[in-house]
């Protein structure tokens, strides 16, 4: 039995330490107060023992990694145990120090937690334990970028019917006539009062976390009183739909549009897969790729019995290295030799309506070249103002992203940019001093573009630089081409779900 783990200085002083069965702190300080003590220099071994209790160490720098063991506790696991603790500290510390070990030791405790339960060794490695730690939630993520996207498009449609609505007043004014649609409303007036509330609506939405308050009325337009007159707006909708201009409807349709960018396919068949990437990559502001990890996952989800026992086969064109793991109960040989999924033991299924990680990858790097889009900004001080030039280009042709925003941080009380050129379209925060230049689609057609502004600042106020996007199309090559049955190699019928996420894309 283990009874706890701990690191502690060379004197025997504990800077974390866990127990795993019920102990005081008096008797854990003192059993690592004596352990030092006991040591013999010059010998190799990696335990010593007293009467009552066993210590498995492991030296780390000027620090000791301990595991405090009952006498009759199998040795050989405990080296096993120990050897994954040790792996787990630099996991979430960058120096082995007692400074850094102090500030992580909650994450180390969970981690701690995730190796070790009652005193007995948890069935992890490495990968799991990150994962547990972590608690992401990939779902999350996809939910709140679906929803971005639907409240930009809104916006977009918004902004259309605003124009609709002025360019007839202005075709009724012009031929003398009535204002279509605004009938029992007055004229000109309450038009550009139309036109504001509709602006006003935009800019609600743009809080989505907060309850849109009623907007108060900026002039004497009774038709701003937007949470006062119900009954007008609601007749207001009514006129614009019985003249055909159904912009509930119509905003629904763009919405659902955008979210085809991530939702799952309609016609979801029993045999479903979601192939997810995510990434996190760090640039220098001068060039150089400081860090980028991808990490990829296929997850499969059988909603029918009769399709349990399948074998999936796996094209794989990636060329830059992707280390690949399989599911333990995964048939590792038959993945390496064939390139199929399939489980160890042919007569057992997969679990039905679940979702199962059958296959997962891995790429980090520092080649400047993987970098699927690059960001070039460039600020020069011109006087009291400086000029920055900021411009992307996608290195990997073969990607399409979506809804791409590029976050550049702006000084403080020092008013709103001003913008020279720019392609697409941008968004100025001054609550969280942001610019953010938003790109619906960069590929192949449109690789490059750049953004020029000026305000009042220094250049490192513009750092760091941050970049988000979705995408359909995974970043490395691999993809499942079919799906067939044990029995008789007959192909079944299968979809699939591919996402490309950004997890952090900073420019420092």
């Amino acid at each position: 039995v283990l009874l706890a783990a701990a690191v502690c200085t060379k004197a025997g002083k504990a800077i974390v330490s866990r127990q795993f069965v019920e102990m005081t702190r008096t008797r854990i300080e003192g059993l690592l107060a004596a352990f030092p003590k006991l040591m013999n220099t010059g010998k190799q071994h990696t335990f010593v023992e007293t009467e009552s209790v066993r210590y498995v160490y492991q030296p780390m720098e000027k620090l000791y990694m301990v595991l405090i063991t009952t006498k009759n506790s199998n040795i050989l696991e405990d080296l096993e145990t120990l050897r994954l603790f040790s792996r787990v500290i630099p996991e979430y510390c960058r120096a082995l120090e007692e400074n850094e070990i102090s500030e992580h030791c909650f994450d180390l405790i969970f981690a701690f937690d995730e190796i070790v339960a009652l005193g007995y060794r948890e069935n992890v490695n490495l990968a799991q334990i990150r994962t547990f730690t972590e608690m992401d939630s990939h779902e999350e993520k996809v939910f709140r970028a679906v929803r971005e996207t639907q409240e930009r498009e809104a916006k977009a449609e918004m902004r259309r019917k605003a124009k609709e609505l002025q360019q007839a007043r202005r075709d009724a004014e012009r031929h003398g006539k009535k204002a279509p649609g605004f009938g029992g409303f007055g004229s000109s007036a309450v038009s550009g009062g139309v036109t504001t509330m509709i602006t006003e609506t935009i800019i609600e939405t743009e809080k989505p976390k907060v309850a849109p308050a009623p907007a108060r009325p900026s002039g004497p337009s009774k038709a701003l009183k937007l949470g006062a007159k119900g009954k007008e707006v609601d007749n207001f909708v009514d006129k614009l739909k019985s003249e055909g201009e159904n912009i509930m409807t119509s905003v629904g349709k763009r919405s659902v549009e955008a979210a085809k960018v991530l939702a799952p396919p309609i016609n979801m068949e029993s045999v479903h897969m979601k192939i997810e990437e995510k990434i996190s990559l760090t640039c220098g502001r001068d060039g150089g790729l400081q860090n980028m990890e991808l990490h990829g996952m296929i997850t499969l989800h059988i909603s029918d019995e009769k399709f349990a026992r399948i074998r999936l086969h796996v094209e794989n064109e990636d060329k830059r290295g992707v280390q690949l793991q399989t599911h333990p109960n995964v048939d590792k040989k038959l993945f390496t030799t064939e390139s199929q999924i399939g489980l160890k033991n042919p007569e057992k299924s997969f679990p039905i309506n679940s979702d199962v990680g059958v296959l997962k990858w891995r790429l980090q790097t520092t080649e400047e070249s993987f970098i699927p889009l690059t960001i070039n900004c460039w600020p020069s001080e011109s006087g009291n103002s400086c000029d920055v030039n900021i411009e992307y280009e996608l290195q990997e042709e073969s990607l399409e992203l979506n809804d791409v925003i590029i976050t550049i941080p702006l000084p403080s009380g020092v008013g709103t940019p001003v913008i020279g050129e720019i392609d697409g379209e941008y968004r100025h925060d001054s609550r969280r001093n942001l610019l953010e230049w938003c790109l619906p689609v960069i590929d192949a057609k449109n690789k490059s573009g750049s953004l020029e502004f000026s305000i009042a600042g220094q250049p490192n106020d513009f750092f760091p630089v941050q970049v988000s996007f979705v995408s359909k199309k995974n970043y490395c090559n691999i993809q499942v081409t079919k799906v067939t049955q044990v029995d008789g190699n007959s192909p079944v019928r299968f979809s699939t779900e591919t996402t490309f996420l950004v997890d952090k894309y900073e420019i420092l």
